[in-house]
């Protein structure tokens, strides 16, 4: 990309930030992780080097990149949620002397609390898996995040109201 095009690419990335908002909220399910993918994408656009190619469709470009970040941040958030509840199932999936029936609710766990996380927004699932699985404060988490401490406090608990919740669903529709 020559140095004409990146003031091109970037008023292309204005001009067409309702789409790219539309598509990534449609690709993502959650606004706030659309804005935030988005906010990548720009950035991304704005730190590229310069190449002899010059790009024909700034729009189709410009999608591609999101779409590329949104799988990008997507396998970082299933990464999170698998190491946490790996780490703590797994001991007892591959213990031998554990029951098989007993390995087998842990392997039910673990999916169930992905299914949890899963369903909560982004920041507050964030918060809560770097406060209980990353043990970082909640100073850490704030610079981290972006946000206040306060703010911080206020997703963890979010996601945890939404996980006991979640458990509350899951016993009531076993009864």
């Amino acid at each position: 990309m020559g140095d004409r095009d990146k003031p091109g690419l970037v008023a292309s990335f204005q001009e067409h930030y309702g789409d790219l908002m539309r598509f990534l909220i449609w690709r993502t399910g959650d606004a706030d992780h659309a804005a935030d993918v988005a906010q990548d994408t720009y950035f991304r656009l704005a730190a590229l080097p310069d190449s002899e190619k010059p790009i024909t469709n700034f729009r189709a470009y410009i999608l591609r990149v999101a779409r590329n970040l949104s799988i990008d941040r997507l396998r970082r958030e299933k990464w999170m949620v698998s190491a946490e509840t790996v780490e703590d199932e797994m001991s007892a999936l591959a213990d031998d002397s554990v029951p098989l029936d007993e390995a087998l609710l842990s392997k039910q766990r673990l999916r169930l609390l992905d299914e949890a996380l899963r369903d909560l927004p982004p920041k507050p699932r964030e918060a809560l898996l770097l406060h209980r699985v990353a043990g970082l404060s909640q100073a850490e988490i704030a610079t981290r995040l972006g946000v206040s401490e306060s703010m911080v406090t206020k997703y963890v608990a979010q996601a945890m109201l939404h996980c006991h919740k979640w458990r509350q669903r899951l016993d009531r529709d076993k009864a």
